[in-house]
């Protein structure tokens, strides 16, 4: 993948400075001219005056106050130096030809200008900077009166001007890079921020639309119900008193069980698309598995490789032996375990609850034992799935976490509520708590 050379990358936008963050920049350019300034002057006002003629006091004089003069000009031009960057740096550089004062002003303006990282116009200034120097000290430095020219210290004078111009460049171009990455880093972690909101929706979203899907057949089959004896009641003048009775009964019995998963749906059609329960297709989708095809679940499981024990012992009366080995509930023909007085509804959130947590000690804990218990404390349906967090790491696989917040979503609208993380023995659990109705 090719890269866009640095004169074409856009540079980010420069912070708004506040008023110390201005202040202190202005205080370093203004001292560092006033260091060099310093230094040229104690050569300046060393001299005897009265070895030096009147005009030559005077034009020294005039050098120094046109120093200050061009300093203060060139501390002025700093505040053009973020919207035009490359002039003001090439102005400093000028000024610095004739005053040493500005070359503070100067050394502040080409970092300025390099935080843009571009090559041509610091280049460009560079030049600048180098045939001010060589102005100065080949042409001004010479033509005061009383100063000493010596050829070693004006070839050491610019090697100096070279080094410092490569450090300001070398500043500038370092907080550049620092402020690009700052911005990349955030953009990033935005878009991060942002992607994971939209997959957390998005997995709502699916998992309310499957929710809807599978209570759907139950709902029309207690309404039709509802509707078939209440018919009856209406049109039959010749039922008897017990027939009249055990007709409420089924319609009471009805209602009730579709209230509760009308409940549910009404969580579910809070969505924006929530009205589109079914798929279109006319089709009837086939009957969820619940908690009556656990035994098969667990086998599928030890199946695969996983070493998983059933504890329902706290069920009481309910639990038996499943499959020779397990504890779990009463088991009518067939095998299939069933939870007397346990809505379907909850009980295919219970499965589904089941399910997801096996794959999940599948994915992350391969190997290692998986412990399930399934309890009745008063009016809930506690569900517990642990295993420890250790596992080969061969067949570990990357998950997006989408599971338990599906799982979550789908305990919450079975009126629930599901948590999960590390217990006290260092394992993993996760714990629903369902109503047992």
């Amino acid at each position: 993948m090719s890269t866009a050379p640095p004169d074409r990358v856009v540079p980010t936008p420069a912070p708004r400075l506040r008023p110390w963050s201005r202040l202190w920049r202005y205080l370093v350019a203004v001292g560092l001219g006033l260091v060099v300034l310093f230094g040229n002057l104690t050569e300046l006002l060393g001299q005897d005056p009265a070895a030096l003629s009147e005009e030559a006091n005077v034009v020294i004089g005039g050098f120094v106050l046109l120093d200050l003069l061009l300093g203060v000009v060139a501390v002025c031009l700093l505040s053009l130096r973020r919207r035009f960057p490359v002039l003001t740096a090439v102005l400093t550089a000028c000024l610095s030809a004739i005053s040493v004062f500005a070359v503070g002003s100067a050394a502040l303006a080409i970092v300025s200008m390099s935080t843009r990282r571009r090559w041509k116009p610091v280049v460009a200034v560079g030049f600048v900077w180098v045939a001010a120097t060589a102005f100065y000290e080949l042409v001004l430095r010479p033509s005061i009166p009383g100063m000493m020219v010596d050829s070693a210290l004006s070839w050491a004078s610019g090697g100096l001007a070279i080094a410092i111009y490569a450090i300001c460049a070398t500043t500038g171009f370092y907080i550049g890079a620092r402020r690009d990455l700052l911005a990349s880093l955030r953009d990033r972690a935005e878009t991060a921020e942002r992607e994971q909101a939209l997959r957390e929706e998005s997995a709502r979203e699916s998992e309310r639309t499957r929710i809807a899907r599978e209570m759907h057949d139950v709902l029309a089959h207690h309404i039709s119900l509802l509707s078939l004896h209440a018919g009856v009641l209406t049109y039959r003048t010749d039922l008897t008193r017990q027939e009249t009775v055990d007709a409420a009964t089924i319609i009471q019995s009805n209602a009730q069980l579709a209230l509760t998963e009308l409940r549910q749906i009404l969580g579910v059609l809070r969505s924006r698309d929530g009205e589109g329960a079914g798929d279109g297709s006319g089709l009837a989708e086939p009957p969820q598995p619940t908690l009556a095809e656990l035994p098969a679940l667990l086998a599928d499981s030890r199946e695969g490789g996983m070493r998983v024990s059933l504890d329902a012992s706290g069920l009481g009366d309910e639990a038996m032996t499943i499959a020779g080995a397990d504890r779990a509930v009463s088991a009518p023909e067939g095998g299939r375990a069933e939870f007397e007085g346990l809505s379907e509804s909850v009980s295919r959130a219970a499965y589904r609850i089941i399910q997801e947590a096996l794959t999940n000690a599948r994915k992350h804990a391969a190997g290692a034992p998986v412990t399930l218990e399934i309890d009745r404390r008063g009016g809930e349906l506690l569900v517990a799935v642990r295993n420890p967090l250790r596992g080969s790491p061969a067949v570990s696989s990357m998950s997006s976490g989408m599971g338990l917040t599906g799982l979550r979503e789908r305990a919450e609208l079975a009126g629930g509520s599901l948590a999960h993380g590390a217990d006290r023995d260092g394992g993993f659990i996760v714990t629903a708590r369902l109503p047992w109705q």
